[in-house]
């Protein structure tokens, strides 16, 4: 089969890889129905994370079962099916308290941007929906493979309730499905710093009630100004860089929560400023496998649609299109059919 490999920053190929298959009793391959790219795929393309050598590309996935290893029971073939970024067998102790991501036994699940796709410890990971959905719904699907499964965690983290005034540090695909995830959480206030109009607007139809495009002090002191000198109660930094940190630690009032859920380049904290902040810090790689089912059922019911983030649909053969377009800022997030 064909496959997406990155060889060195900027350097997408879409070449001749082996096709997948079952390598453990717990494997499962499927087709893929859709993939994508991530925002966190940006940092090798661009130079910032470094490579070992030429690496396989993709972590979301949803598609039909085509085969499963021996040991497998929670799933068959024939079924639709979404699964995380990493493979868990949502049995061990950490599992048990709902971070899949720190499994014993976890697997990373790369090499998604393909036409199938080998996961690993199946019955812990993947998630079958009632029926093969619609095509409609597919792209909403996908998006809780991850995107929206990590906004989730986001709101989960940063102690979301009825009634909060939030603040969302980022405003691509995380930070809109953090957006998102807030609202249905019952945010009453949800203020997102963005700066690019296409994303405002969709944050708006997400939930949020106020944009701010200032950023750093600035940034701050209008999210201080809009909170009457208070700040947010729960702040979902979506980003990972050092001044979307400060920023996010910065506009929540004291006591309140702060999440993390962008892949930290080039992060440190101040023992000291935290220590006065009086603020609560959680995050980090998004436990999706916890929420998956209540995400699932969301979109399959239609009561949200995650699926709007994706602004760019393209074959997957045109993968490498969906990376410029990303790391140019001409799309949210590239949306992937083989």
């Amino acid at each position: 089969m064909r496959a997406t490999v990155l060889h060195k920053a900027g350097d997408v190929r879409f070449e001749e890889l082996p096709d997948p298959k079952i390598l453990a009793p717990t494997d499962a391959v499927i087709r893929l129905a859709a993939t994508c790219v991530c925002g966190s795929d940006l940092w090798p393309y661009r130079g910032i994370q470094a490579m070992p050598g030429p690496m396989p590309m993709g972590h979301e996935y949803c598609g039909i079962v085509e085969d499963v290893g021996r040991d497998v029971t929670s799933v068959k073939p024939g079924q639709f099916v979404i699964g995380s970024f990493f493979a868990s067998d949502n049995t061990c102790p950490h599992c048990h308290a709902g971070y899949q991501t720190s499994c014993e036994h976890r697997e990373y699940v790369t090499g998604a941007q393909a036409p199938k796709l080998r996961v690993p410890l199946a019955d812990g990971t993947l998630v079958a929906t009632p029926d093969v959905p619609a095509d409609d719904l597919v792209p909403g699907l996908l998006a809780t493979s991850d995107v929206f499964g990590t906004g989730w965690f986001a709101a989960d983290a940063a102690n979301v309730k009825p009634g909060a005034t939030v603040a969302v540090v980022g405003d691509g695909a995380v930070g809109l499905m953090a957006t998102l995830s807030a609202k249905q959480l019952g945010a009453e206030r949800i203020i997102v710093m963005s700066r690019h109009e296409a994303r405002q607007q969709l944050a708006r139809e997400y939930g949020a009630t106020d944009i701010v495009a200032e950023r750093g002090a600035e940034g701050i002191a209008r999210i201080k100004e809009l909170t009457r000198g208070i700040g947010a109660d729960a702040v979902l930094e979506c980003v990972g860089t050092q001044e979307s940190m400060q920023q996010a630690i910065g506009v929540a009032r004291p006591g309140g929560y702060v999440s993390y859920v962008g892949v930290p380049h080039g992060v440190s904290l101040d023992g000291q400023q935290l220590f006065f902040a009086h603020v609560h810090l959680h995050g980090g790689p998004a436990p999706v496998r916890r929420f998956l089912p209540h995400l699932v059922d969301l979109v399959w019911n239609r009561t949200v649609d995650p699926g709007k983030v994706f602004d760019l649909r393209l074959p997957l053969a045109q993968v490498a299109e969906g990376y410029r377009a990303m790391d140019e800022r001409r799309a949210i997030k590239a949306l992937l059919q083989p």
